[in-house]
């Protein structure tokens, strides 16, 4: 009797995850859209800024989500990212906690999931900003970066957690550098869903954008070293911070406005990869 009672629960919870999944699914690819979108823009707004049209800037995501909110109907796209982004949120955490990709349970595997995590922090942070912004409630304050630095070092071994956050920020912007320069992410891709154009556009944007991210990562996480090591969080540096030091470089206003253009393809593949991923939760 015990055991028909246990069997008739574990198919009830076994229905009701089956029931969730499809809706899981959609917010989810709905969330990489999101992701994709605010690149694009960042990516826009910095190339705009190298040829000198329509006012773009070397930008961060508020900086971004600022401009949007001044233009027609600007506070409705910025609702819309915001949602989305709460699906990629979700996503990022079911990849963490329930390992539908299986990653495992050794150190590899630890380490990618506990990266699931820390991105679905950062992107809640990106997100809350977009809403505060849209309802007219973050049009100034400092940057994200230096606020969470500042927060941290004031705790117990802040410097050290500082410091974390910025190797992190290197390995995964070295990871990312290397998915791009292989082709390797194409991996992740259900190839039968998709016809030659839209392999050819996956392969090209990705290939380009996840290196150009990689190395604005790169930079963003040296930042964070540099502010664990002076202990100062005027030092930490978001996106912004990452393309005006490139932008000071030697032959500089080229190489941003290739990060632009790499920043703007890195939102294209995420459109494109919100659409052909994998997700193994569920139904393709």
């Amino acid at each position: 009797m015990a055991s028909t009672f246990t069997s008739s629960s574990n198919t009830d919870a076994q229905q009701t995850k089956e029931d969730i999944k499809p809706w899981i699914r959609r917010l989810a690819r709905f969330g990489f859209m999101a992701k994709g979108t605010v690149y694009m823009l960042i990516g826009l707004l910095t190339f705009m800024a190298v040829i000198g049209v329509g006012g773009g800037k070397t930008t961060g995501t508020s900086g971004m989500f600022r401009t949007v909110a001044q233009v027609a109907f600007g506070e409705i796209l910025l609702w819309g990212v915001a949602i989305g982004l709460l699906g990629y949120i979700i996503w990022r955490l079911i990849e963490a906690v329930l390992d539908p990709a299986n990653k495992g349970s050794d150190a590899k595997g630890i380490i990618t999931r506990i990266g699931y995590v820390v991105a679905a922090v950062i992107y809640g942070g990106i997100a809350y900003n977009a809403v505060k912004i849209a309802v007219n409630a973050g049009s100034s304050g400092g940057s994200t970066e230096k606020t969470m630095s500042a927060q941290l070092l004031s705790q117990p071994f802040g410097q050290w957690l500082v410091g974390t956050i910025g190797i992190i920020t290197i390995g995964y912007a070295v990871y990312e550098f290397y998915q791009g320069s292989t082709g390797r992410f194409m991996k992740s891709f259900n190839h039968g869903d998709m016809d030659k154009h839209r392999r050819k556009v996956a392969e090209t944007s990705g290939r380009f954008g996840l290196s150009a991210r990689g190395v604005v990562l790169g930079l963003i996480g040296f930042f964070f070293i540099r502010t664990a090591v002076t202990s100062n969080p005027d030092q930490a540096k978001g996106m912004d911070g990452a393309l005006s030091e490139i932008s000071q470089q030697p032959f500089g206003q080229v190489l941003l406005g290739i990060a632009g253009l790499g920043l703007m393809l890195y939102g294209i593949y995420q459109i494109v990869r919100g659409r052909y991923t994998r997700m193994n939760f569920g139904a393709k």
